[in-house]
């Protein structure tokens, strides 16, 4: 049976598959229809932090299925609101708004500056956002993704939105001056952006203008977030206080849930019919991101820090035996970034050659290789990836010295 075939006359054409055809997943490996097995470094892009087929995952699949899979906004969800109490405490306090992904979490974020802005009687409107960031393809969250094959020349809004450069703290504060907008939102690492993370003194500094400036602090954690770069989120190792958190991706434990974190002083902002959806919170996904919670507060955040630990030190001598081949990796925890210095296609090939061996990677920005590992990875699979890694670099290496 050729799926191949059948997916690309089945499914319109908004992705560049893969020629794989997945049938399960087992920790950190899928398998495909023939059995054969893939260490998976992409975790459905930042989605399946704790690997797949969790046993904790699935036991609470079964008890939730078994109870009710949505009942509508109408009525008082337990799983959404143990969930979002967890959040908040943990986080900035405040309260949640539950979406179905990161693209309606940051539309959902638009709307809440606008409100916000409005009570200020528009004397600060517009968004503030890095340059090559991204925060959706939905026409909305569109605007604020600020690559050129993503918003292309589809129909945008009318809401200003004003790009500096990453770690520019000065061009930042010449826009809070000149142009007075109501809100900055960034990730704390640049993911499609090229895996780029900013500097803590980066974030502080933005943190500080923002409340120098009145300005909402708008921290995007949907890659970033559910202990991706080895803390619950990515902007409590910089030591500051966002006014409202996106989430998203892993939150869900492998289903659909985003949505954002707004602080004490923004909670009044909604009321009912200002925004909503049909589906969120699942009542499956928010106690999926209950479980996922309890994981990586049992132990699974400390040991993901040492397997990350592990993997950098790994990638380290990588780069030191490839210096044509590789740039210096970048990145925080399970979320990396490796430069190469070849072209695209030579970066295709290593990916391509990747598959070949077992080992599934992501490609970002034509020529960066993106590895986002399950948080629950063994020391031996990432030996087994640095293993398969460096045998690769060996006939890239071979090629160019031919």
């Amino acid at each position: 049976m050729d799926w191949l075939k059948r997916d690309e006359q089945a499914l319109m054409r908004t992705y560049r598959r893969l020629p794989l055809v997945i049938n399960e997943g087992k920790g950190s490996f899928l398998i495909d229809e023939e059995g054969r097995h893939y260490l998976d470094f992409i975790t459905g892009l930042a989605v399946n932090v704790v690997g797949h087929s969790h046993p904790a995952i699935l036991k609470t699949l079964q008890a939730q299925g078994s109870k009710f899979l949505h009942i509508s906004n109408l009525y008082v969800n337990k799983p959404a609101v143990e969930l979002a109490e967890k959040l908040a405490e943990r986080t900035i306090g405040g309260k949640v708004f539950f979406a179905n992904s990161g693209a309606e979490a940051t539309e959902a974020v638009i709307k809440l500056i606008h409100k916000w802005s409005k009570q200020h009687n528009f004397s600060r409107k517009g968004v503030v956002v890095l340059k090559r960031s991204f925060h959706g393809r939905t026409l909305g969250a569109m605007k604020l993704t600020r690559q050129e094959g993503v918003y292309q020349d589809f129909p945008l809004h009318d809401l200003p939105v004003y790009e500096v450069e990453p770690e520019d703290a000065k061009g930042l504060e010449d826009i809070l001056v000149q142009k007075k907008p109501a809100a900055v939102v960034m990730e704390p690492v640049l993911g499609s952006g090229g895996v780029v993370p900013l500097s803590h003194e980066y974030m502080q500094t933005v943190s500080q203008l923002c409340a120098d400036h009145h300005v909402l602090f708008c921290m995007d954690e949907i890659q970033t977030g559910m202990g991706r770069t080895g803390t619950l989120f990515a902007y409590m190792q910089a030591d500051v206080q966002p006014d409202v958190i996106l989430f998203a991706k892993g939150i869900g434990g492998g289903l659909p849930l985003g949505g954002m974190i707004v602080s004490p002083h923004l909670t009044h902002l909604f009321a009912p019919g200002d925004h909503g959806t049909t589906f969120a919170p699942s009542p499956l996904s928010c106690a999926l991101g209950l479980t996922v919670l309890d994981l990586l507060e049992e132990g699974l955040l400390h040991t993901s820090r040492l397997r990350s630990e592990q993997l950098q030190k790994g990638l380290a001598d990588v780069q030191a035996q490839f210096p044509d081949i590789l740039d210096h990796f970048r990145g925080r925890g399970m979320m990396i970034g490796l430069p190469t210095k070849g072209t695209p296609k030579q970066a295709a090939f290593i990916q391509q050659r990747m598959i070949e061996k077992g080992v599934l990677v992501d490609l970002t920005q034509g020529t960066i290789i993106r590895l986002l590992p399950p948080l629950v990875v063994t020391s031996e699979e990432v030996d087994l990836f640095i293993s398969h890694f460096t045998s690769v670099l060996q006939e890239v290496e071979q090629e160019l010295n031919v």
